[in-house]
Formats: structure tokens, sequence, C-alpha cells
């Protein structure tokens, strides 16, 4: 029995990844609800549309700001003296 692979380890960027699957999930089920509670199809079709456009910036935005973290904390580790304590120049 082999242990369910994370976010990270199937490549989809951990939570961002998550945060992008729900909201295009989410850019499905706003129109076909909005149908069903009789809006027309150009009303369900352009909330759709504003959807998308709204999750792909976010997403832009969500992998932009984990770059950003992953080059902070790499930063971190690169300034760091060899034997891992900071001794005082005296």
């Amino acid at each position: 029995m082999t242990p369910e692979p994370t976010g990270r380890a199937r490549g989809t960027g951990g939570a961002a990844g998550d945060v992008v699957r729900w909201a295009v999930f989410c850019c499905v089920l706003v129109p076909v609800v909005l149908v069903v509670y009789g809006t027309s199809l150009g009303g369900a079709a352009g909330a759709a549309l504003g959807l998308v456009a709204v999750t792909a910036v976010c997403r832009v935005l969500l992998r932009r700001s984990e770059r950003g973290l992953r080059a902070e904390a790499t930063g971190r580790r690169a300034r760091r003296s060899p034997g891992g304590r900071r001794h005082r120049q005296g």
C-alpha cells in the first residue's frame, strides 16, 4: 500500500494548486446553478467569463507569491555561515 502523493509530488504547486482547482470547479458550477435557477444563458456565460478572468489573475499572483517565498527561503539559507552558527567578529 503506497501513500497517496501530495500536491507538490504531483507537481501542482501545493496550496496554490488547491486554490486554483477549487476556483476552476466554481467556474463550472456557478453558471450551471445560474441556468438552473432561471438566469439566461448569456448572463450565465458572462458570469463564467468573469470568474475565469478572476481565477486566471489569482493564479498568476499565487504562483508569483510562491516563487518569491521560495527565493526568500533560498536566500536565507545561502546567507548562513558554513558552520550554521553566527559568530560575532570582534
